[in-house]
C-alpha cells in the first residue's frame, strides 16, 4: 500500500516538549459531561431528528442527569431554530440544566443564534472556527492573523449581544476546530485573548473546548497537547477546559481518558458514540469505565437497555451487539471456560455477601469476565450464560439450575455436555434454557417411563430391619412378569429384581435434591449405573424421592439397552 502518501503526526503538528504529569495521575471524579447528540450527533444522521424526536432525546438526557446539554445549531436550519424556540417557550429546561447552542464565527449566524435563545433561562453560546493550517488554507482561505481577527470580531459581537440582555444568564464557549492539528501557540493566543475579552472569572468561567476533530495520532499525543494548554492558559481558575474527541482511529475513549488525566474538566460526546465518520467519543463507555473504577459517574445508567432503545428510536441507528456495556451480547458468555468461571464467580459472590451480612446487590463485585454487575445497569442474569457448540459443562449446568432447578452432579455434567454439543453442532444454533431442558428430559428422564423395559406396579417394604424387599412388574415386548428383589436398601432391592429379569445393573453413583422449598416440591434423582455393557446415567423426577430414584435406575437400564 502507498504509505508514503501519508505524514505521521509528529510531522504535521508540533507538540511542545515539557513536563509531562498526566501518566502518573488518576481520574477520581466525574467530569462535566456534555452530550452533543442533538447537534453534532444529529448532523451526522442521514435523517436528522425532527422536533418530537429531539424533545424525546432531550428529556432522556435530562432524566439521566446531564446538567449541560448542547441542543442545536440554530442558524443551520429551520428545524434547529424551531427546537431551541420550543425549549424556550415550553418550559422544558429544568432549573439545574444549561443548554448550549452552536454557532460559527459569522455575524449573521451569531445574530440568528441570539434570536433563538431569547427567553432561555441559562445558555452557553458556543463559538467555533477552524484553526488548523490545512483548514485555514483550503477551506477558509485565511492566514493565521486573519483567523485570529475573525474569532475576535465574532467574540466581540457575542459579548455585545449578551450585554444587551442583562437579565439573561449567558456564558461563552470557544472551540478552535481541529485543535489537534493547530499550532499550540496560536491556540493559546486565541484562547487567552477570549478569556480576557469575555472577562472570565471563577464565578462566570468561559469554556475552551479543544476538539480532536479528526484523530491523527495516538492518545498520548492528544494528552500532551491538552496538558500544554492546561499549564499555560491564563486565568486558569476562570476557564473550564473541555474535550471533544472523535473516533477516526478508534481511540476516542482513550483520548478522552488521557485528556482528563492531563487537566481537562469537561467532555463533549454522544451516547453510544454516534457522530460524523466513525463517531464522537462515547459518553456511555467513558462514564461506565469510571464506574468500574469505583468513581460515581453522576449519571443514571440503572436502566441502560431503556436508554439504548430510546436512542435507537431517536437516531434510527442500531447499537452494535458488542458495544461496551450496552450491547445485547456484552455480558454473555458462550465459551465453556468463561461460563464455568462466571458460574463459580456468582456462587462465590453469593457466599461473600452472606458472610458480610449484606444483600448481593451491595456486596463488593469481583466476578470473572464481568467487569460490572449487569444488574446495576438494569440487565438480568438470564443472558449472561448462553449455550452453543463452544459452550462447556459449567455453563450448561448453570442454566439448568437457574431456570429449571436442576443441580446436576459434577460427574454427570461432562456426559450431558456431549449431548448438548452434538445437538448444537448439528443445528449450528445456540440452545435456549428451554431447549436444554428438553434435551435433558429426552436423554435422562424419558427412558425411565418410556423404554424397552417397562415398570408396572411395584412396592418397597422392609420386612426386617436392614433388609428391603421390592416386588415389581417388569415387561419387555409386551410380556409382563412379576419379580422381586432384596437388598440393603430400596434401590439395591430394585437392582436385584432387575437382575432377576435379565437386566443386571450396578449402581455406582447416586444424588438427589428437591427443585424447590416445601413439602410438596418435586424431587430429582440421578444415578450412574454399569449396565448393558457400559456405564449410563439416568434421572427420575417425582414428588416421592423413592419413586424418582427407581425411575432414574430404570432410565439408566433402558439407555443401556438401546446403547445410550
Amino acid at each position: 500500500m502507498p504509505a508514503h502518501r501519508y505524514r505521521p503526526a509528529h510531522e504535521r503538528v508540533e507538540v511542545p516538549a515539557g513536563e509531562r504529569g498526566w501518566p502518573g495521575r488518576r481520574i477520581e471524579r466525574a467530569p462535566l459531561w456534555v452530550p452533543v447528540d442533538l447537534r453534532d450527533g444529529n448532523q451526522a444522521l442521514a435523517e436528522p431528528m425532527d422536533t418530537p424526536r429531539k424533545r424525546r432525546m432531550f428529556d432522556l438526557l435530562v432524566a439521566m442527569g446531564f446538567k449541560e446539554i448542547e441542543v442545536a445549531y440554530p442558524s443551520a436550519s429551520r428545524t434547529d431554530f424551531a427546537f431551541v424556540r420550543h425549549l424556550a417557550e415550553s418550559g422544558a429546561v429544568p432549573d439545574d440544566v444549561t443548554v448550549v447552542v452552536f454557532t460559527p464565527a459569522r455575524r449573521e449566524l451569531i445574530e440568528r443564534t441570539f434570536q433563538a435563545i431569547e427567553g432561555l433561562p441559562r445558555t452557553v453560546v458556543h463559538l467555533y472556527t477552524a484553526t488548523a493550517p490545512t483548514w485555514r488554507e483550503v477551506v477558509l482561505g485565511r492566514t493565521r492573523e486573519e483567523v485570529r481577527g475573525l474569532v475576535r470580531e465574532a467574540a466581540t459581537l457575542m459579548a455585545r449581544l449578551a450585554a444587551d440582555r442583562p437579565a439573561a444568564d449567558i456564558r461563552f464557549q470557544f472551540s478552535p476546530e481541529v485543535f489537534n492539528l493547530t499550532e499550540p501557540d496560536l491556540v493559546l493566543e486565541i484562547c487567552n485573548g477570549l478569556t480576557e475579552l469575555w472577562d472570565a472569572s471563577p464565578d462566570r468561567p468561559v469554556t475552551h473546548n479543544l476538539p480532536a476533530t479528526v484523530e491523527i495520532a495516538t492518545p498520548n499525543v492528544y494528552a500532551d497537547q491538552i496538558e500544554y494548554l492546561h499549564r499555560h492558559l491564563e486565568r486558569r481558575d476562570a476557564v473550564i477546559l473541555s474535550l471533544h474527541p472523535h473516533n477516526d482511529r478508534g481511540t476516542g475513549v482513550a483520548c478522552a481518558e488521557l485528556g482528563l488525566l492531563a487537566g481537562a474538566q469537561r467532555v463533549e460526546g454522544c451516547l453510544f458514540g454516534n457522530g460524523e465518520r466513525t463517531g464522537n467519543v462515547d459518553l456511555v463507555t467513558l462514564a461506565l469505565n469510571l464506574y468500574t473504577q469505583g468513581v460515581d459517574p453522576m449519571l443514571d445508567f440503572s436502566a441502560l437497555d431503556t436508554v439504548r432503545r430510546a436512542v435507537e428510536d431517536c437516531i434510527r441507528l442500531p447499537v452494535h451487539p458488542r458495544h461496551p456495556y450496552a450491547g445485547d451480547l456484552v455480558h454473555t458468555a458462550f465459551s465453556g471456560t468463561h461460563q464455568d468461571a462466571i458460574s463459580k464467580g456468582f456462587a462465590h459472590h453469593a457466599r461473600r455477601a452472606a458472610e458480610l451480612g449484606v444483600p448481593e446487590a451491595e456486596a463488593p463485585w469481583d466476578v470473572p469476565y464481568l467487569p460490572v454487575d449487569p444488574a446495576d445497569l438494569g440487565r438480568s442474569y438470564e443472558a449472561v450464560i448462553r449455550v452453543n457448540s463452544q459452550s462447556g459443562k459449567g455453563g450448561i449446568a448453570h442454566l439448568l439450575r437457574a431456570h429449571h432447578g436442576l443441580d446436576l452432579p459434577r460427574e454427570l455434567r461432562p456426559d450431558f455436555s456431549r449431548v448438548v454439543q452434538r445437538a448444537t453442532d448439528d443445528s449450528g444454533q445456540e440452545a435456549t434454557p428451554k431447549e436444554l431442558w428438553e434435551l435433558f428430559r429426552r436423554t435422562y428422564l424419558d427412558p425411565g417411563t418410556e423404554g424397552p423395559v417397562a415398570l408396572g406396579d411395584w412396592s418397597a417394604t422392609e420386612p426386617v430391619p436392614g433388609e428391603h424387599l421390592v416386588r415389581c412388574e417388569l415387561g419387555a415386548g409386551g410380556a409382563v412378569r412379576a419379580y422381586e428383589g432384596r437388598g440393603n436398601g430400596p434401590l439395591a432391592a430394585f437392582a436385584d429384581a432387575l437382575a432377576a429379569a435379565g437386566h443386571p445393573v450396578d449402581i455406582t453413583a447416586y444424588a438427589e435434591h428437591a427443585t424447590a422449598e416445601g413439602p410438596d416440591s418435586t424431587a430429582v434423582a440421578y444415578v450412574r449405573c454399569r449396565t448393558g455393557g457400559g456405564t449410563y446415567w439416568g434421572a427420575g423426577q417425582d414428588t416421592s424421592v423413592l419413586t424418582a430414584s427407581v425411575r432414574a435406575v430404570l432410565a439408566a437400564v433402558n439407555r443401556g439397552a438401546v446403547g445410550g
